[in-house]
């Protein structure tokens, strides 16, 4: 495995395939002067070193030639083809890309894809559409090396391409921390799932299981001052993926259990500048001017219908023109006729105005659209989201997508996300969070939670202090670069504010599960945090794995380790075009939750499945060695 990057995603990715996936290692870094948040990462590289140290010691110890769990380090400044190269990226089974800048990583995948059509490659990119592009791009060429003289018998490609965003996979846990009722979020395909923490049963209530029960929550998860803070072992760790009997036999213990929902909220806005309704046009006082405009244009046409005994279509079209001003003066007419011209001229002296009015306030409400909202009087029960960078911006548009109130604060006009809040007219603060008034004029007191998801841990850390001593029961979520950090001011703000429920969350921590996942070769759907461990969720194939084929529902579950979920009855690739070959229907993909126990997995099955990151390494296994000619 070879992994290439200027962050501390790069260190902890590389510690998660030597630590729990035993695997080979080559970490590609830029030289030490030319990092990035150097402290971090510094304590990064350090706890990588001394876990490959562990690893590597213990594999000598065994007396295994094989050198598993083992790496190396390079040190370049980007990731040319030489470097590449020297990385050993043409013999190398899988290559992650996690540079903080996509063109780097493009220019690297489209490199490394031509010096190894075989190779797995894993992208770290933002841009989502630009993403999907380049997967289909790379594995189009590795489909078209396959036809050349490497892509015979042993030395087929096996190649793929995985593109996975940081801020993707950690802004569903983010956000759903700060909702009410809700906990953690899966979303792949229009598939969502919930994992919901329930308290337990009081005595005579029978607990809903939900799709299943994932984890039995530490003792002390009850306490507000407990939550989410149990990093010990024994009875008082909260066990992932129990039994029946484990689920019984816990008294006490709160749960987390699956569940299958579906999206309710509004759609989203498709234009750059969401079109306001025409209600929203005009004020409610100009459309009640309008309205009576009208009805005293509908009673004088009434009016001189009967008089002159008209046509109603005539009489209207005679009206028009008086109050329009442009009818010949009635002076051979009747004195009725007379009188019902003066009025429609006084009618239309007061149309004048009422149309200009109308005109400035549409242009108004237009120009309001594309501009950044203020907080409206009165706003309460919202979610405080400070900062609109790259994962400030996921996590809006998830709680947006909920319909969950938000107001952001960010002191960069020209901000990656402040184009996305205009498009979703949410009311935006600009200001410095650590200046007085600015979390004030966000509404904090009335507020139902805060996101501090800045790029800077001080100004989160500051923000959340200012915020609790404005309210001390205020719900806060901390977005900490490093993992050991966010423990320890977890802690902190955990005793000091007993009373409060505060959740510190590393990006890194969330993310680099599903980037190591990708890397073996699964289609990881995503990563559920349960206190301070992760659960996987992944789509497996049934072929190649003997824990799987062959056995029953019941019998391949492990407790602790995986659980099958779902069937995936989806038709192949294969089957796909086989059916579009011949002209057939192919049928819809789908997922069946309610699988017997007794259902007997297939070779040709696809399941989904949760399981901990050692479970999924001890499912998957190593790969196969090629035997050696004699």
């Amino acid at each position: 495995m070879v992994v290439c990057g200027d962050d501390g995603l790069a260190h902890r990715l590389a510690a998660e395939l030597r630590g729990v996936y035993r695997e080979q290692v080559t970490l590609v870094v830029p030289p030490s002067g030319r990092r990035v948040r150097q402290p971090v990462v510094g304590r990064a590289r350090a706890a990588s070193a001394a876990l490959l140290d562990r690893v590597s010691a213990a594999v000598n110890r065994a007396g295994n030639g094989e050198g598993n769990g083992t790496g190396q380090e390079l040190q370049a400044a980007e990731p040319t083809e030489d470097v590449l190269a020297e990385a050993g990226v043409d013999r190398a089974a899988a290559l992650a890309l996690v540079y903080d800048d996509d063109e780097t990583n493009i220019r690297a995948a489209l490199t490394a894809r031509r010096l190894n059509p075989r190779l797995r490659l894993v992208l770290r990119l933002y841009n989502r559409r630009l993403g999907q592009h380049i997967e289909e791009l790379l594995d189009q060429a590795a489909a078209l090396a396959s036809d050349g003289p490497r892509g015979s018998g042993a030395d087929a490609v096996e190649g793929s391409t995985t593109v996975l965003s940081d801020a993707d996979t950690a802004a569903p846990a983010l956000a759903a921390t700060a909702l009410v009722g809700t906990s953690k979020v899966v979303e792949t395909d229009g598939l969502l799932l919930r994992a919901v923490e329930r308290r337990p049963p009081r005595p005579g209530e029978v607990a809903d299981p939900g799709l299943c029960t994932l984890a039995l929550l530490s003792a002390t998860s009850n306490d507000p001052a407990g939550a989410d803070g149990s990093e010990g072992s024994g009875e008082q760790a909260p066990q992932l993926l129990p039994d029946a009997a484990a689920v019984e036999s816990a008294t006490g213990r709160g749960t987390v259990v699956l569940e299958q929902v579906a999206y309710s909220g509004p759609p989203l806005p498709t234009g750059r500048t969401a079109v306001p309704p025409f209600a929203s046009l005009f004020s409610r006082r100009l459309r009640w001017s309008l309205a009576g405009l009208a009805a005293c244009v509908v009673a004088l046409a009434v009016a001189l219908m009967v008089v002159t005994d008209d046509h109603p279509l005539h009489a209207t079209y005679v009206t028009l023109l008086d109050l329009f001003a442009i009818n010949e003066p009635a002076h051979n007419e009747s004195s009725g006729r007379q009188i019902l011209q003066l009025l429609s001229g006084f009618v239309g002296l007061l149309l004048l105005p009422v149309l200009l009015a109308a005109v400035l306030e549409a242009l108004g409400t237009f120009r309001n659209a594309s501009a950044l909202r203020k907080p409206p009087r009165g706003l309460g029960g919202h979610v405080v989201l400070l900062g609109l960078g790259k994962i400030g911006t996921r996590v809006l548009t998830r709680l947006r997508e909920m319909d969950i109130p938000v107001v952001c604060v960010e002191a960069d006009p020209e901000a990656r996300g402040m184009a996305t809040a205009r498009r979703l007219r949410v009311p935006v603060v600009l200001g410095d969070v650590t200046q007085e008034g600015v979390l004030e004029a966000a509404k904090i007191h009335r507020a139902h939670s805060l996101l501090a998801l800045t790029s800077s841990d001080t100004t989160n850390l500051e923000a959340v202090l200012y915020a609790r001593s404005v309210r001390s029961d205020l719900r806060v979520v901390l977005r900490l670069y490093d993992d050991d950090f966010a423990t320890a001011v977890y802690r902190t703000l955990r005793a000091a504010h007993p009373g409060a429920l505060t959740r510190s969350r590393s990006v890194s921590h969330l993310a680099a599960p599903a980037f190591a996942g990708a890397m073996m070769g699964r289609q990881i759907l995503g990563a559920i945090p349960v206190e301070r461990r992760v659960l996987l969720f992944a789509a497996v194939d049934v072929a190649g794995h003997p824990q799987l084929e062959g056995k029953t529902v019941g019998e391949a579950f492990r407790a602790g380790a995986w659980r099958v979920l779902a069937l995936d009855t989806g038709v192949s690739d294969g089957e796909r075009d086989d059916a579009g070959a011949s002209g057939e229907g192919v049928r819809e993909s789908g997922l069946v939750w309610d699988l017997p126990d007794t259902y007997v997995l297939r070779r040709e099955d696809r399941v989904v499945l949760a399981a901990t990151r050692r479970g999924l390494a001890e499912l998957l296994g190593r790969r196969a060695r090629q035997p050696t000619a004699t």
